[in-house]
């Protein structure tokens, strides 16, 4: 592999651009002209502009991304996450161009980016799922039926879906009618397919997701568990690893489950499986993601895995045995902040010019991202500039060098989540692990009620 183009921005741009060079491989960047002055672009060894600002004239534009690769002569793509990265038509169009696309094979990019065919293909492969239909719901009386025989509340969620999208809670027969074609219609709205499943709704659930590897000739398996647990509007805030719910017995367990059933699926590269884990510590699957996660490092610090790394040697043929020790050993503890540009209380969008950049160092600290002072955060992308990375030998010191971090991580002129997740560091709630995907509801119900105390005295 001498050259690889990379189809993506930011930060997974940039993460890389530096495991090719230390693999001796070139890179091509592409951007917009919104990310002519990105270090993405000034650290990548060519990079073609591929048209205006907007992602759909850019980044999501499959023929200018082709004929990039075409005219910088790469022999490989790798689609970062989010954009083209589990766009199975893409990953079809790079095979047709014999350009190597460093993820799955689009038959199982497709046949597990469709979440109830994910679903029915892990229930076949005696992965547990939740309760609920037996496929697509084909209308509102239907829906009717699967969600008495499942039990109430339920939750309905879009075939095709993601971020939250297309879903909505039935708690009684009489709302599910109104919601059903609410649903539906955001559904179709957002992902140009309106197909609906159903499953049993879990109050308290816990997000746990494990990280998979699989090579070109057969073998697959598991490098542990992260907790995503800390969710605002389905969107993750922070992810830790390991998860202080996943026994050794249980990790165990899924790897060998995981490994069985990515194995039948014909299953390559790297991925993650994502699962809710109920009040009583079982699992149940929810989806797959096809590609490199945006917090696959705090995996990285505990097992001393280069993911990238190994998705590129995947992609080049080696064994997996070649890549990762048969045994990977869990290292202490690892925490992962997604530091957006948006305000911290209001949460609307910040774009904008940065005044000043001063990230955190120091031991255990590693800080992913591709922002600069006088660089600008443009208003046509993702939100997330930075991740922020802390390891310790067990999850106090991982928390109590976050929090130093954080204090140490500047950033002016826009604004930023920097102060949301100090607060949250602060939480004995989040301090002592007891969490799930309705945290942030409650945190946000008890600072009102702070705020509320205080204005009274």
């Amino acid at each position: 592999m001498r050259k690889v183009l990379i189809a993506n921005r930011g930060e997974i741009a940039l993460r890389v651009i530096c495991a090719c060079r230390e693999m001796g491989i070139r890179t091509v960047a592409i951007y917009s002209e919104a990310d002519r002055h990105s270090l993405h672009v000034r650290f990548a060894d060519e990079a073609i502009c591929i048209g205006p600002p907007r992602s759909a004239e850019s980044y999501l534009n499959v023929p200018a991304v082709i004929s990039a690769a075409e005219i910088a002569d790469v022999d490989a793509i790798h689609p970062g996450y989010g954009l083209l990265s589990e766009n199975a038509n893409f990953a079809e169009v790079c095979r047709a161009s014999n350009i190597k696309f460093v993820g799955p094979p689009p038959e199982v990019t497709r046949l597990m980016g469709e979440k109830e065919k994910a679903r029915q293909t892990m229930k076949k492969a005696r992965v547990p799922i939740l309760p609920g239909s037996d496929g697509v719901i084909q209308s509102e009386g239907e829906a009717l039926e699967w969600a008495q025989t499942v039990g109430y509340p339920v939750i309905l969620k879009a075939s095709a879906g993601g971020g939250g999208r297309g879903m909505r809670v039935v708690r009684s027969p009489e709302e599910l009618p109104g919601l059903f074609h609410a649903a539906q219609s955001e559904a179709a709205n957002a992902f140009g397919n309106g197909d609906l499943y159903m499953e049993k709704f879990i109050e308290r659930p816990r997000h746990i997701e494990f990280q998979i590897l699989a090579d070109e000739h057969g073998t697959a398996m598991s490098l542990g568990e992260r907790e995503c647990s800390i969710q605002r509007r389905h969107q993750k805030l922070i992810e830790e690893a390991p998860s202080l719910k996943v026994t050794p017995r249980l990790r165990e367990e899924m790897a060998r489950t995981l490994k069985r059933s990515l194995e039948a699926v014909g299953y390559q590269n790297a991925g993650t499986i994502e699962f809710l884990m109920d009040e009583d510590g079982k699992l149940y699957f929810i989806e797959m993601n096809t590609r490199i996660q945006v917090e696959h490092p705090v995996t990285e610090m505990i097992t001393g895995i280069d993911l990238v790394k190994a998705q590129l040697r995947i992609a080049l043929g080696e064994k997996l045995s070649s890549i990762v020790p048969e045994i990977v050993p869990m290292r202490g503890h690892a925490i992962e902040c997604r530091i957006n540009a948006e305000h911290p209380e209001k949460f609307t969008p910040s774009a904008g010019k940065i005044t000043a950049f001063n990230v955190p160092g120091g031991n255990g600290i590693r800080v992913d991202t591709a922002q600069y002072a006088e660089g600008v955060v443009p208003p046509y992308y993702d939100s997330l500039i930075a991740k922020l990375i802390a390891h310790g030998a067990d999850r106090e010191e991982a928390m109590a060098r976050m929090r130093r971090a954080l204090e140490m991580f500047i950033v002016e002129g826009i604004h930023t989540s920097i102060p949301l997740h100090e607060r949250i560091f602060q939480d004995e709630e989040f301090r002592h692990g007891h969490f799930d995907t309705k945290f942030m509801e409650r945190f946000f119900e008890r600072e009102k009620q702070r705020r509320e105390l205080a204005a009274a005295v």
